[in-house]
């Protein structure tokens, strides 16, 4: 097994780190967090690297990249900000994967060549108010009506919602019961009869478009039917994917910590002498290093099973559970070491313990991908309806 980096995968570090220092990056982070509003305009500056879908297949119009250096590139990013990630995320190991995995030949012509051109942009719609984690008991219904699907029900927590031009819906296809009837439309921002609700503000990730989206007696022609009824696991293993980029923007959050509290601790001084000569601050950050670079060997390993196809169920829930509760952990540290300093927002921490909150339920709990976990390593499915 190789850890070593390729000369272009460090290039490909080095080059945003630049962009980033360049670009003013952590600035700008700081900006997004106190006004709330995502940062467009670096998503011509990200086409024009080829960073937006970097790691889609080259015949359809992406980059032919491995999956592992979006999740490089995302890591590197969201040091600074998820929000400064996201565009990257969301073209790369977002919704666009499934289209482009599992989707017509006109499809991925359609979508992923301006997707690439950071002209379109896909959002993912599962979650609804009373389903979530059991995503089998979705109520939103596509019927048949001829040419087209007649789209009924509502989303909620929807990231990219208001802003997306596209929505990959997950729905009830036909009212037919259970996992079976769970299949994929793709619905245009402006088709009529689809509104949404108001934008949300949570604890952490401000400035990431997110609200309800409403579909009444909405029509979707039938060729944008994506996934259909039936094939769910085909859902779940692009999901998979979508995990480890998850699991990539805690390892960058929490390098982001680990690196400003280094640089405090050699910066602040008590009784003396700098504050990285005491005990007790240096086991601090070992531990917050060993901590991120075990998390960062299991992402890498699931992300390096995604160029051979998809990752592992189990390697990618292991990586997505260790690294959300890890970012948890360093940024709670890195907060410790900044003293009250740390829980001031004129310092970058307060802002990425805020943000490392988010990732242990988007995407999955940490509690269900425990139970995804468990039924791999016993070799039974447990029914969380039955209790068995």
């Amino acid at each position: 097994m190789d850890f070593n980096l390729s000369d272009e995968q460090n290039m490909l570090i080095d080059t945003l780190r630049k962009m980033g220092e360049r670009e003013k990056f952590k600035e700008l982070a700081k900006k997004v967090d106190e006004t709330g509003d995502f940062p467009w305009e670096l998503m011509e500056k990200y086409a024009d690297l080829g960073l937006l879908g970097m790691s889609l297949s080259e015949e359809s119009g992406g980059g032919g990249q491995p999956v592992i250096n979006t999740i490089l590139a995302v890591e590197e990013l969201s040091k600074f900000s998820p929000m400064i990630a996201a565009p990257i995320f969301e073209s790369n190991v977002g919704p666009v994967r499934v289209i482009d995995a599992f989707g017509t030949e006109e499809q991925k012509k359609e979508i992923i060549p301006k997707v690439a051109k950071g002209e379109y942009s896909v959002s993912v719609c599962m979650t609804e108010p009373e389903a979530g984690s059991d995503l089998t008991s979705l109520t939103t219904k596509a019927m048949d009506d001829g040419d087209n699907y007649i789209l009924n029900g509502t989303k909620t927590f929807i990231t990219g919602g208001g802003h997306a031009s596209h929505y990959l819906v997950y729905c009830r296809v036909d009212d037919i019961p259970g996992y079976k009837g769970i299949g994929g439309l793709l619905v245009e921002k402006d088709s009529p009869g689809f509104t949404f609700g108001k934008q949300e503000v949570f604890m952490g990730l401000r400035g990431m478009p997110s609200c309800d989206l409403i579909f009444e007696d909405v029509k979707v022609p039938k060729k944008n039917l994506i996934i259909k009824a039936g094939e769910f696991r085909n859902l779940m293993s692009t999901f998979d994917v979508e995990r480890c980029g998850n699991a990539a923007m805690s390892l960058g959050t929490a390098g982001g910590a680990l690196d400003a509290a280094k640089a405090y601790a050699q910066e602040r001084s008590a009784f003396g002498r700098p504050i990285n000569e005491f005990q007790a601050i240096q086991f601090l950050i070992v531990d917050m290093a060993m901590q991120l670079d075990a998390a960062r060997l299991l992402v890498y390993r699931a992300a390096t099973g995604a160029g051979r196809g998809f990752p592992s169920i189990y390697e990618s829930a292991m990586a997505k559970c260790f690294a959300n509760e890890m970012a948890v952990e360093v940024t709670g540290s890195a907060m410790q070491v900044f003293g009250g300093y740390g829980y001031s927002a004129e310092f970058p921490v307060e802002r990425m313990a805020r943000d490392a909150r988010a990732w242990g339920v988007a995407g999955g709990t940490v509690q269900m991908l425990r139970i995804t976990m468990a039924s791999l390593i016993f070799g039974k499915r447990f029914d969380q309806r039955k209790g068995k």
